[in-house]
């Protein structure tokens, strides 16, 4: 089974699992400030469960590309930095991930 690496945790998770699901059932602060009420809750419309990702996940899809091609996501280069929506990524595999800072997500600093 793999394993997701967030927040300091080592969390075993089944293969196909969804990130952002697996993140919020073991704890981990996915969401930045106010966006822990305000958000889509899994839908890719909003963008603030946005992460860097490394390691075996499922391709980028067309709801990710849209949200990131919007502002914040958009003026920051969200995608060109690795950043992806928790939400619409599928575990296929070990992956670490990280969280930035600022309302989406989208900012410089690595918050765990």
């Amino acid at each position: 089974m793999p394993i997701v690496t967030a927040q300091g945790k080592s969390i075993e998770c089944p293969m196909g699992a969804n990130l952002r699901r697996v993140l919020l059932e073991n704890d981990v602060a996915l969401y930045n400030g106010g966006a822990t009420v305000i958000n889509c809750h899994s839908i890719g419309t909003c963008g603030t469960c946005a992460v860097a990702v490394s390691g075996a996940v499922s391709e980028i899809n067309w709801k990710e590309k849209a949200r990131l091609a919007l502002h914040p996501h958009s003026l920051v280069g969200s995608r060109e930095k690795g950043r992806r929506l928790a939400c619409q990524v599928t575990v296929l595999g070990d992956v670490t991930v990280e969280k930035y800072d600022r309302f989406w997500g989208q900012g410089d600093t690595i918050v765990w």
